[in-house]
Order: C-alpha cells, then sequence, then structure tokens
C-alpha cells in the first residue's frame, strides 16, 4: 500500500525517513512530468508543511539556503555581488511559475547534467546539509552529486539545506546560459564565473564552473590558477585556452555535438570571467 505523509516537524520526517522508502517531494516540478500518467508506486514524503526548511539565514560563517528555498526566493533575495551568477540561473529555470514552485535543493538533488544552479553553486564553494536519525552531516556539493542523476544520499536521509561560506562570497559573479531559444531550455552549454578583482587592478580569485558538457558539472582548476594574478581586463579573453577544457567530456545528443559544445563552452566561460571582472556586458547567449 502506498503512503503519503506531509509532516510539520523536522523529527517527524526523519522518523518517517528512518523506518521506510520514500520518495522526498518539494516543488514537484521534476517528479510530476516524469511520472506522466503512470500511476505513484512509491511512498510521498511531502516537505511542503516544513516551514523552516524555506529562507536564506546568515550565520557568523555561511548563507544557509533552506532546502524548499524556490528561484524566486532567490531572485528577491538581498545578497552579496557573488551570488549575482546564482540569481541569474534562477531566472533561467523554467517560466516563472516554475520558479515559484521549483526548489533550489530540488535542482541539484535531481543530479540533471544540465541543472542550471549547479555551476553557480560550485563557485561559491557550497556544500549540502544533510539530516537523517543518526545526525547531521556536510559534503561539498561537487561530491554530492556522483553522476547523472545519481548522488551521495544515502537511505533515511534527506537535504535539508545548501550553505555557502562568506569566505567564499567575495567579488563578483556571472553565469551564461547556451540555448536553441531565449528561455524555457535546456541548456546545451552553460557557465559560471566568480572573480575578486584586488586594488591593484589584478585577479585575486576566481572559480569557473561549466555545465551540460559532462555528466556532472565541473570546476575549471587549471583556468582558475591562470587567472589568479592576471591584470583584469580585455585581454582575459585569451587565457581561456581550450586545454582549460580538457577535463570536459560532452557529449553529441539531440542539442548538440560534442564538438560544439566544446567550442561554445570557451565562448561562454569567457563572457561569463569578463563579466564577473567587469569588462563585458551581460549576456544569456542563444544558439
Amino acid at each position: 500500500m502506498i503512503r503519503y505523509a506531509k509532516p510539520t516537524d523536522l523529527s517527524d520526517a526523519l522518523a518517517l525517513l528512518g523506518e521506510a522508502q520514500w520518495r522526498v517531494l518539494a516543488g514537484g516540478t521534476d517528479f510530476y512530468p516524469a511520472l506522466g500518467s503512470k500511476p505513484l508506486r512509491e511512498n510521498v514524503l511531502d516537505i511542503n508543511g516544513l516551514a523552516e526548511l524555506r529562507g536564506i539565514a546568515e550565520t557568523a560563517s555561511h548563507f544557509v539556503i533552506g532546502a524548499r528555498t524556490t528561484w524566486t526566493d532567490i531572485v528577491r533575495a538581498d545578497l552579496p555581488p557573488a551570488f549575482d551568477a546564482l540569481r541569474l540561473a534562477a531566472r533561467e529555470v523554467g517560466s516563472v511559475q516554475i520558479q515559484n514552485t521549483a526548489t533550489v535543493a530540488g535542482n541539484f538533488c535531481n543530479a540533471s547534467p544540465a541543472a542550471d544552479g549547479v555551476p553557480p553553486l560550485l563557485i561559491l564553494d557550497a556544500d549540502v546539509e544533510l539530516h537523517s536519525l543518526g545526525g547531521m552531516r556536510h559534503l561539498p556539493l561537487g561530491d554530492f552529486i556522483l553522476g547523472n542523476r545519481r548522488t551521495a544520499l544515502q537511505p533515511g536521509e534527506m537535504v535539508t539545506a545548501i550553505r555557502v561560506p562568506k569566505s567564499s562570497t567575495a567579488g563578483a559573479s556571472n553565469f551564461q546560459k547556451l540555448g536553441a531559444r531565449r528561455y524555457l531550455v535546456i541548456s546545451i552549454a552553460m557557465a559560471a564565473a566568480r572573480i575578486v578583482v584586488g586594488e591593484d587592478g589584478r585577479i585575486a580569485d576566481a572559480t569557473i564552473a561549466v555545465g551540460s558538457c559532462s555528466a556532472v558539472a565541473k570546476r575549471l582548476t587549471g583556468l582558475e590558477a591562470a587567472l589568479r594574478g592576471r591584470t583584469a581586463g580585455p585581454a582575459l579573453r585569451d587565457i581561456v585556452a581550450e586545454a582549460h577544457l580538457a577535463e570536459l567530456t560532452p557529449i553529441d545528443d539531440v542539442r548538440g555535438t560534442a564538438e560544439y559544445r566544446r567550442e561554445a563552452a570557451r565562448e561562454i566561460v569567457s563572457r561569463a570571467v569578463m563579466t564577473a571582472g567587469g569588462h563585458f556586458a551581460t549576456e544569456t547567449v542563444a544558439a
């Protein structure tokens, strides 16, 4: 017999997770389309009664984004410029109606290679807060997403928040997405960059991530290292070389070839870096 539960207390939700297998339901914007006309075959744990899991809090060391926080909440939040990439990505997640319902945590728990929110969170060194009856643990987002539709979530465990360390919120950021049209599209490639420019005009820190070009979004650590110490300006475009994209493993599919994705990634990474560094107009690319 299939069960449905909508607890209003986190401890009750964890107790249910500890006693049986449940499908956790938040925004449902991936869950319901995937279900289609098929009948439910698993227990559903609706967490929309857990008010404590929605909203953005600030502690001495972190910005904490509750698991039920929606993309509209991100757009409206008063956050530092380092979150601009996440805010831009929020505006690209489906329609406004979807943004009002879909959650940030649901986006990366779905573990799609084309999840818009993942690159902007990677450049912020975000980690995932996980709760179970056994306690709480934190995993870097890059360790939580294991592959296409695969995560490190353990039985009896649920995501309760995403944490961004304040040490990773210096500078400004940008998000670039390439799709077959301007809106309501799954990306062919996307990139997020956070650039910190020192008083001497040189790049003190850089974090860059690319999505839709591998089974999981990836940080371009080689390019990050190449940018540090460079003078911020138009010449940054020339630093983004094909060698820096070597760790990407794009595929051929209906949206584009692997070769096209790799070429597109180089261009949108350049745009994201230039914009975050203050030397290029913000622009979302269309194929």
